[in-house]
Formats: C-alpha cells, sequence, structure tokens
C-alpha cells in the first residue's frame, strides 16, 4: 500500500510540473512520499533482523 501511496504522488509531482497546478504544494507532497519510503525500508530492514 505504501508502494501505492508513493507512485500515486510521484505522478502528482510530474503532473504538477507539466502543467503548473498546485504551486508548492505538489513538492511537500513528494517530500512526504519520499520520507515514508525512507521510512518503510529502514523499517523493513530492522524488522528483518530481529528474531
Amino acid at each position: 500500500m505504501l508502494w501505492t501511496i508513493a507512485a500515486i504522488l510521484l505522478v502528482l509531482w510530474v503532473l504538477g510540473l507539466v502543467f503548473e497546478i498546485a504551486g508548492g504544494i505538489i513538492h511537500i507532497l513528494l517530500v512526504i512520499g519520499l520520507i515514508l519510503i525512507a521510512y518503510n525500508a529502514i523499517k523493513g530492514r530492522t524488522s528483518g533482523t530481529r528474531h
């Protein structure tokens, strides 16, 4: 589900760049998406090492 959200944010960011809509809001959403991806990657690594 997190990857779906990240993909949607990426598409919205590209559309925002192409059509110049939403101003700076789309860049904020992109940063939030990247933070979520990084969090998920770190969480996945740490949870895999615990037994």
